[in-house]
């Protein structure tokens, strides 16, 4: 019995949603309808903002970029005032220059020494003696 009761209530509720739906949809239809009569659904209300864009005085926009321009600069300042002075730079004396230029000809000159030994080396015919000695 109890599931017979549950099954009705289920199903006026459904009947009841469905009535509901159908209300919502008829009344859409009837708006279609008079769009296509060209008859308005309804008068704009007094005072409700029309579709129009809105229009700002050049006075206004002279206000409006004059406060921009007074708030950036209160950010720069801000800014500027807590940014510690910047290092100077530092310089190479002559005398360093000097010294950092002999010392890179002299590292080029031991490279170019040992380049040279290790070509000799690998140029000199080996001795026709030492060939057999390392077989034996």
């Amino acid at each position: 019995m109890a599931i017979q009761k549950l099954d009705a209530e289920i199903i006026s509720a459904a009947i009841d949603g469905f009535e509901a739906q159908k209300r919502r949809i008829d009344a859409q239809i009837a708006e279609l309808r008079d769009m296509l009569a060209g008859v308005p659904s309804e008068a704009p209300a007094a005072g409700a903002p029309g579709t129009g864009r809105r229009h700002m005085s050049a006075a206004g926009r002279r206000a409006i970029a004059e406060a921009q321009r007074k708030r950036w600069a209160a950010a720069k300042k801000e800014s500027q005032s807590s940014q510690p002075a910047p290092k100077a730079k530092r310089r190479l004396s002559p005398e360093g220059r000097r010294r950092i230029a002999e010392a890179t000809k002299r590292r080029w000159a031991e490279h170019r020494a040992r380049k040279a030994a290790a070509l000799a080396a690998a140029s000199k015919p080996a001795r026709k003696g030492a060939a057999k000695k390392s077989a034996a």
